[in-house]
């Protein structure tokens, strides 16, 4: 008979309702600082075991190294901690830690792998379960399991991540605790790269590229913040889109019109993208906040209702 594994989970509470689930022992359960469902069920299953790094404040740090310590623990998990485990937390499990990425290791390491997946136009992308270091992302690959990215925005592409990532982790930790871990499989630093969160210039995009390239730009930043725009002054976030072969030939890359039926287009290097969704930006017409959901028809109303400059 298999090992039952004393686990010190790190991140969000369905990944430690899932391991608990599975039979292994959390001695401690570290939630991750994100609003997430399953918190009140987690801690009714494991009582004072669980430290959230939502309320616990400036103690955390020490509350954790205690426990840590304390614990005799065999195997480290985390799945979706937002913090950087420090090596000598890491040394302490009997068998070191394990976490799933949402990448195919080493490509994109960092916090941010779906927008660039989408954006740089990988046609897949997947979760690599891997060896913790102290540095991101760059231990040794366990299991990797592959997905298309096909026309997802970013929070498609993490909803569709989130159940190979559960169940490749808890295949992961059943092998441990079998004695079986899976063969490591180093990291190619020459194929490694980096996924930041957008900023400057990766939050915008060039309407002289390729329409295709532009809708790419948008559903990487989809559905938050979305693809900053001003059209006659009125701000929005576009957050979809579609290619439009319909639209004013006259037109030059990064114009605007509205066409008879309503909609926006802007106009591309080869064709036009009509917007579908937006969300008010701020200080615009009045009776329209900012935040406020816009649809196609609605959009083209806005834009149509502030004069020309």
């Amino acid at each position: 008979m298999s090992k039952v594994l004393r686990l010190a989970y790190f991140g969000l509470p369905l990944g430690a309702c899932l391991l608990h689930a599975d039979g292994h022992e959390l001695g401690l359960c570290v939630l991750s600082p994100i609003d997430a469902p399953g918190r009140r069920r987690i801690e009714g299953l494991l009582g004072g075991n669980v430290i959230d790094a939502l309320t616990a404040g400036p103690e955390l740090e020490e509350r954790i190294d205690h426990e840590l310590r304390a614990g005799q623990f065999d195997l480290l998990v985390s799945w979706f901690w937002t913090r950087r485990l420090p090596a000598e937390w890491l040394a302490l499990p009997a068998l070191g830690g394990i976490g799933a990425h949402p990448s195919l290791l080493p490509r994109h390491r960092g916090p941010n792998p779906y927008f660039w997946a989408i954006d740089e136009g990988d046609a897949e992308t997947g979760v690599s379960i891997h060896r913790l270091t102290p540095a991101y992302d760059d231990g040794d690959v366990l299991l990797r399991a592959r997905i298309a990215v096909s026309e997802k925005n970013s929070w498609q592409l993490a909803r569709a991540l989130d159940r190979p990532a559960l169940s490749l982790l808890r295949q992961a930790v059943t092998l441990h605790r079998a004695g079986s871990a899976p063969p490591a499989e180093v990291q190619e630093e020459a194929l490694a790269t980096w996924a930041p969160e957008p900023e400057g210039d990766a939050l915008r995009a060039d309407f002289h590229w390729p329409a295709e390239r532009v809708l790419r730009r948008l559903r990487a930043l989809s559905p938050v913040p979305g693809l900053a725009l001003e059209i006659r002054g009125l701000a929005f976030f576009a957050t979809r889109a579609r290619q439009c072969d319909d639209f004013p030939r006259a037109l030059l890359p990064g114009e605007a019109a509205v066409l008879p039926q309503g909609s926006v287009v802007i106009r591309c290097a080869d064709r036009a993208i009509a917007i579908e969704r937006a969300v008010a930006g701020e200080g615009n017409v009045a009776g329209v906040s900012e935040g406020t959901e816009l649809d196609e028809r609605t959009l083209g109303r806005l834009v149509s209702s502030v004069p020309e400059p």
